[in-house]
């Protein structure tokens, strides 16, 4: 499995040039054998992003993730009571955004290879970045 973090998303959806070459070959990879993911709340950082106009897709929120959805086979991975206790440890991940504490603990529990560009989620051990 690999998860796509939501920087991730958006780069591939709107500006693949920002991913890396390994990041776009393992995601285009993931994608042929159905094995791609990504975590429910990057749906909503995604909106807050476009509600914020922080950015701009050319059109709405929902939209734009419907799109998404349409252009590559993801999975969305919801969370669990585990992946909720183990974001919330102390130690367990150096940001202090909630989400992305989210994003690298069901990286973490699902045994998943997370494809981000964040330096502080390559620092969870544990996590296997892709980038």
């Amino acid at each position: 499995m690999l998860i796509l973090d939501t920087c991730a998303i958006i780069f591939d959806s709107l500006d693949p040039g920002r991913l890396s070459k390994k990041a776009a070959t393992s995601i285009s990879q993931a994608d042929d054998s159905g094995t791609l993911s990504c975590c429910d709340i990057s749906l909503w950082e995604i909106a807050m992003l476009v509600s914020k106009k922080r950015l701009d897709p050319g059109t709405d929120s929902q939209n734009f993730i419907k799109l998404v959805f349409a252009a590559r086979n993801i999975a969305v991975l919801p969370i669990t009571p585990e992946i909720a206790a183990r974001s919330a440890q102390p130690g367990f991940c150096p940001h202090g955004d909630p989400a992305d504490r989210i994003i690298a603990a069901s990286a973490l529990l699902h045994k998943a290879k997370l494809v981000t560009s964040d330096n502080k989620l390559a620092t969870v051990a544990g996590v296997q970045v892709v980038w």
